[in-house]
């Protein structure tokens, strides 16, 4: 199993909370295992049971409304789970864990990193969003703009994060399943596509929202028992698991400090912008503040997300620590080179056996299998309402859509995305897809978030510097990406990266912004005055709710 580099290491732990980066390139050479029936077994109950869940949902789902949000019915509490379950991807509980693994205090470092994007939600975002949208961040963001252009740069947004992310999910997917329930790779990323299309065709968000709150419940409470596994071999004292961590990790005492992950100054500024605003620009997240009743629920379903997340991370500290010192030195997880089998990104999966045994594997590797699923799902349905709700009903109908046939559309659209995630998937088996993940992180913070972020509290903005402005951070991003050591060197396999740092955005995020600035400020035209003109309308809307359908403000 080859080690991730260095610099590739930094840049895929920008993707964890996406899922599938830290993982999938360490999985790249994972060779089939004997068949764990106990995982199987336990993930099929699993399945069993959600589907369950997506025949009780379709009776429930028949609008465009139940399809998109649940007809805006989950509680704040539920929503906030749902959230966490979206979030915490089985690369965040592996990547984490792993990073902890191999160099100790500076998995904490990124684990905070996803965190503080939460709060820039919670005082900016959440209620303003729920207040303002009804499907997509695009209602948001085109609230007072013209429809047509704004919605086709959202949705190219979208579809990018979307398509990156899926490609990563359906990689690290195929390669976990390889690993530890000795399938097929092939089979594993068909079995993801055929049940990601099953729960989004027929359950809609009811169901994918159901299936990422048993998801989190399953992670949270497999790893809360790994963790207090770990800490009570150790008195349930942290210093003295950390003490012995330092006494048998290679790199000694360093291990409880900052490491090297990020080496020099504008890697590490960019690298936690992409991480706080990339978190408040992902559309698959943002798309969850639709499906409660009111702006009061929107700010409780952050609450409580933040809460589990950061609760989670705690855990993946431990979880860490806990590898160093139960599985790092055991001879029992170990290839004859003295290597961890199935690579580092196998620390918390072995600690699983270490803790539990092989019941508590089965269960580990069948929650991380559900835990891609779900993200999966949600992925889809984001990338769904992009195409039928902002191209097909509003650009291309112009408004006249019905919601039958909207709903078709995405469906339809569903069953295409499906497609193409199975067959990237397969495609890229032995590609290191870590900058496909952060480069949707990148996307995110250069392109959605400066739109969003202008639109709503900028009254000067305009179509056409929203516009012209998005399209300049989605762009600078993906061509400062392409030009990295990630993509130029370490997949084309050029001798030298043209960009040298590990993020594009401190760069391409400023590019957004002064696109959206400079570009309305420059605007004359008749449209840019009616674009100001509804300012004060939208923001007496985003913070009191009067006017949003459903809501019932504070």
């Amino acid at each position: 199993m080859k080690a991730l580099p260095r610099a590739a290491a930094a840049f895929a732990v920008l993707a964890l909370a996406a899922g599938g980066a830290i993982a999938a390139p360490d999985l790249g050479q994972a060779t089939k295992q004997a068949t764990n029936w106990t995982a199987i077994g336990m993930f099929a109950a699993f399945v069993i049971f959600t589907l369950f869940i997506t025949k009780w949902a379709a009776s429930r789902t028949r609008s465009a409304s139940d399809f998109y949000t649940a007809g805006g019915g989950i509680t704040g509490f539920q929503n906030g789970l749902a959230i966490a379950g979206d979030f915490m991807s089985a690369a965040s509980f592996l990547g984490i864990s792993a990073a902890v693994f191999l160099d100790g205090f500076d998995g904490l470092i990124y684990a905070i990193g996803f965190l503080v994007g939460w709060p820039v939600i919670t005082f900016l975002m959440a209620e303003r969003l729920r207040n303002l949208g009804r499907f997509t961040f695009a209602d948001v963001a085109a609230y007072r703009f013209h429809q047509k252009p704004i919605r086709v740069f959202a949705a190219s947004g979208t579809l990018v994060v979307v398509l990156f992310y899926l490609i990563a999910q359906m990689v690290g997917a195929g390669q976990l399943i390889k690993l530890l329930f000795g399938l097929e790779y092939w089979m594993a990323v068909v079995i993801v596509g055929v049940l990601m299309m099953v729960y989004v065709l027929f359950g809609g968000m009811t169901a994918t929202t159901w299936v990422q709150i048993i998801k989190a419940v399953l992670l949270l409470s497999g790893a809360s028992y790994m963790a207090f596994s770990v800490l009570a071999q150790y008195d349930f004292s942290p210093e003295k698991l950390f003490a012995t961590a330092t006494e048998v990790h290679a790199k000694g005492f360093s291990i409880m400090g900052p490491g090297n992950f990020v080496k020099d100054p504008i890697s590490a500024i960019s690298f936690g912008m992409a991480l706080m605003f990339g978190t408040a620009g992902l559309p698959h997240i943002l798309m969850r503040f639709f499906t409660v009743p009111s702006a009061k629920e929107a700010r409780k379903s952050v609450l409580w997300a933040t809460t589990w997340i950061g609760y989670f991370y705690i855990l993946t500290f431990i979880i860490g620590f806990g590898a160093i010192v139960l599985v790092g030195t055991n001879p029992e997880f170990k290839d004859a080179a003295g290597k961890l089998l199935g690579g580092n990104n196998m620390a918390a999966v072995h600690l699983a056996k270490a803790v539990g045994g092989d019941i508590f594997l089965g269960f580990i590797s069948a929650v991380a299998f559900a835990t891609i699923l779900a993200v999966v799902a949600g992925l889809t349905l984001s990338g769904a309402s992009a195409v039928s709700h902002d191209l097909y009903a509003t650009v291309f109908a112009k408004g006249t859509a019905t919601s039958s046939s909207e709903l078709r559309v995405s469906k339809i659209t569903t069953i295409v995305l499906g497609f193409i995630a199975v067959l990237l998937g397969i495609a890229f088996e032995k590609q290191n897809v870590a900058f496909m993940v952060s480069l949707a992180f990148a996307i995110a913070a250069s392109a959605n978030f400066p739109v969003l972020f202008m639109s709503v509290l900028w009254s000067k903005c305009t179509t056409r510097g929203a516009t012209i402005g998005g399209f300049l951070g989605l762009g600078t991003a993906v061509v400062l990406t392409i030009v990295s050591k990630s993509v130029w060197v370490d997949v084309l396999g050029n001798a030298e990266a043209i960009f040298p740092y590990t993020s594009p955005a401190i760069f391409s995020m400023p590019i957004g912004f002064i696109g959206i600035w400079l570009f309305s400020v420059l605007d004359t035209s008749p449209r840019a005055a009616i674009d100001k003109a509804g300012f004060e309308a939208q923001e007496v809307r985003s913070e009191t709710g009067i006017g949003a359908a459903g809501a019932s403000g504070h």
